[in-house]
Parts: structure tokens; sequence; C-alpha cells
């Protein structure tokens, strides 16, 4: 009897390390598995305040503006964002002739009421506040107004919509016609932001400077600066947010391809 407790405990032993074995191999084998996440956005300036975006199969068009030949090549929509009722940011003529066959637009009510019933389309009203999700891609509608006395009447408060998009992982925000407003700088983890500057509309370069530099996005595309008489200056701009903060990049689009600046 005395050597069947030796015996006993051999067999426990290597019971153990089979066991020890298996649970490792079963922890190796889950650590193999990897999750798929969707690509960044692939960003294509097509002019002034309207982009393509493509993203996971989507294709969103924000602000399409112009005639059809800016379109050609590009991918048919499946989401359009308009952010308020002025002729560089909605048009009417250009909905009518692009393929919106697949296509859900989005807008404020000022806009929503000014698109016919009959259009083929649907078309979904989201008011400053709201949050929706559009086949996963989630739409944050954010306020865009003046805040200067003698541009109030340009975008009151409430009738357009700036946009937060989170695509995936990434969240990216286009400010449509505001000013440095408090609701923009109060915005929190955007990976790309494009803010307009243009006078008298909107602000001037150092507004948006100093906006951008409260809400620290990682990557900042000033566009829609065109402005009457003159285009803001993109250059300064850029200086003054990588004097405030180096880790922000800039990236300068080709917004006005028919142009010089």
């Amino acid at each position: 009897m005395k050597r069947i407790l030796p015996i006993i405990v051999l067999i426990l032993l290597i019971s153990c390390k089979q066991n020890k074995t298996e649970n490792d191999e079963t922890t190796d084998t889950a650590t193999e598995v990897e999750v798929e996440t969707p690509a960044d956005a692939t960003i294509i300036p097509i002019e002034h305040a309207t982009a393509i975006l493509e993203w996971n199969g989507s294709t969103i068009y924000m602000d399409p503006v112009g005639s059809k030949e800016l379109y050609e090549g590009q991918k048919p929509p499946t989401l359009i964002l308009i952010t308020d009722i002025h002729g560089d940011h909605f048009s009417m003529e250009t909905l009518q002739v692009l393929d919106t066959v697949k296509a859900t637009v989005i807008a404020p009510k000022a806009v929503a009421d000014q698109i016919p019933a009959d259009f083929r389309s649907p078309v979904i009203v989201m008011n400053n506040g709201e949050t929706k999700n559009f086949s996963g891609i989630t739409v944050e509608a954010i306020p865009m107004y003046n805040l200067r006395e003698e541009a109030l009447n340009f975008h009151t408060k409430g009738r357009g919509n700036g946009y937060v998009l989170t695509l995936g992982e990434e969240r990216l925000y286009f400010s449509g016609d505001t000013e440095d407003i408090p609701e923009m700088r109060a915005l929190q983890n955007i990976d790309k932001a494009f803010v307009c500057m243009n006078l008298p509309f909107t602000m001037t370069e150092t507004s948006a400077a100093d906006a951008v530099l409260e809400f620290k996005p990682k990557e900042v595309y000033p566009y829609h600066y065109r402005g009457r008489p003159d285009v803001s200056d993109v250059d300064k701009f850029k200086t003054l947010v990588n004097e405030g903060d180096p880790n922000i990049k800039v990236v300068q689009l080709d917004w006005y391809p028919k142009d010089d600046f």
C-alpha cells in the first residue's frame, strides 16, 4: 500500500500537465482570431463645400451642388447630407440630375421644405442635437450659426446643420456655414474636421484656428474659404494652428480646381 500514493500523485501530475497544454492551445487559438474593421473613409473634394466620402461600401455626398459633369466618374450616393438652404450647399437642380435611386437625403427642415414631395428619394429631417443611424453610419446634427452682430441674418441658429459622422472608428466633422460657436468648441474625439472660413458669411482664419485649437481634432481640413470679395488665407490658418498645437495636422485639399487658390 505504501507504493500506491506516489503512483496516484504521478497520475495527477500528468493529467494536470495535459489539461494545461490543452488550455494553452485553446488560448493560443483564440488570440489568433482578428476582427476586421473597415478602413478610414476616402475623401474626395469636389468644390467649395461639396465633398464625397467613400466608406465600407457607402458613398456619402456632402452638400452636392453644381453641374452633373462635376460628378462624372463618381459612385452614386447612398447618403446625401445637406447643411443649409443657400445655393452653395443646396441645389434642387443638382439633386435632380444625380443618380439618387439608392440614396437617402438628410437635411434640416428648412431644406426639406424646399424638396418636392414627389422627389424619388426619401428625405429625413434632422434638427440640431439629434443623432440617427443609417446603415452603420452615425450622423449627429450640430448647430451652425453666426455670432457677429452684422452677420446674424446670414445663418440663424437652428436653421442649418453641421454634421459629425461616425464611420467605424473614425469621427468626421463638417462645419457647414458657421462661426466659432460654443457647440463647435465643445466637440470631442474628432479625427477629421472640415472647417469653413470666409467673410462676410462665416468667420476669419483667426477665429477658425482658435476654435480648432480648443476642440483639438487630429486633422483639420480648411474648406469653404472663398469669400466675397476676398479668399481666406489658408496658409495663415495653417500657421496659427501649427504654432498653437503642432500635433494637429492641417491638410490642404484642392477645393477650387478651376482657380489658382
